[in-house]
């Protein structure tokens, strides 16, 4: 009785149910080839994400530790081990900040920066291959009544 009350309050029916379960499925599909691809190519998917933080920076900008777990959702504690773990592959150089020599400033090196493209690449295929899809998905789960 309290399950229907709470979806009549929230207007909420089965079809709705089904249609938020298809697209966190969608998702976890794209995830899951996610961690698949990056494990391909001799990485863990937060290594792929934090190298994508760091291409994704506007260039003359740059990116820090803290900067790092911000945009990961991680503990700078973590940030830091993980960027450990990228500079010991080779992937990532970290440099001292020419305004605040405190802070340090992450960039990707040659290598990253070639192990990224492939890797983002190959993202961009599955994304355009599953893409109508998941906009089929977004489509139905915000579709009311």
């Amino acid at each position: 009785m309290l399950l229907r009350k709470a979806e009549r309050r929230f207007n909420l029916s089965t079809a709705d149910y089904a249609r938020l379960a298809a697209f966190r499925q969608g998702l976890r599909e794209f995830l899951s080839f996610s961690e698949d691809a990056a494990e391909h190519v001799g990485l863990l998917t937060q290594h792929y994400q934090a190298m994508l933080v760091l291409r994704a920076c506007p260039e003359g900008l740059a990116v820090t530790i803290n900067d790092l777990a911000r945009q990961l959702l991680i503990k700078h504690n973590s940030a830091v081990g993980l960027v450990d773990r990228l500079v010991k592959e080779g992937l990532v150089r970290r440099t001292a900040s020419a305004v605040d020599r405190r802070k340090v400033e992450l960039q990707l090196s040659a290598h990253g920066g070639q192990v990224l493209a492939k890797l983002a690449a190959t993202h961009r295929r599955e994304l355009e291959r599953i893409g109508p899809e998941l906009k089929r998905l977004i489509a139905e789960v915000l579709r009311t009544g």
